[in-house]
């Protein structure tokens, strides 16, 4: 599964990202929309973390998606 499956889906996918980053709000999460780009951003920015660590953390996110059926 690439990323544009999950953005395809991001309906079924906002609960599992809101269940890993809570602090994003369902507001935050609907803006996002399943961009990459947009979630890192909001990682960085809710959580102080860097980008690299916010890269780590989705692409942790994409790989366990893997194993969901679609």
């Amino acid at each position: 599964m690439n990323w544009d499956t999950i953005e395809g889906n991001w309906k079924e996918y906002r609960g599992k990202a809101k269940e890993k980053w809570g602090k994003l709000t369902d507001d935050r999460l609907d803006v996002i929309a399943g961009r990459r780009d947009q979630l890192l951003g909001e990682i960085q920015k809710s959580y102080g973390v860097s980008k690299d660590e916010a890269e780590k953390q989705v692409t942790e996110f994409e790989e366990a998606k893997r194993d969901v059926p679609s």
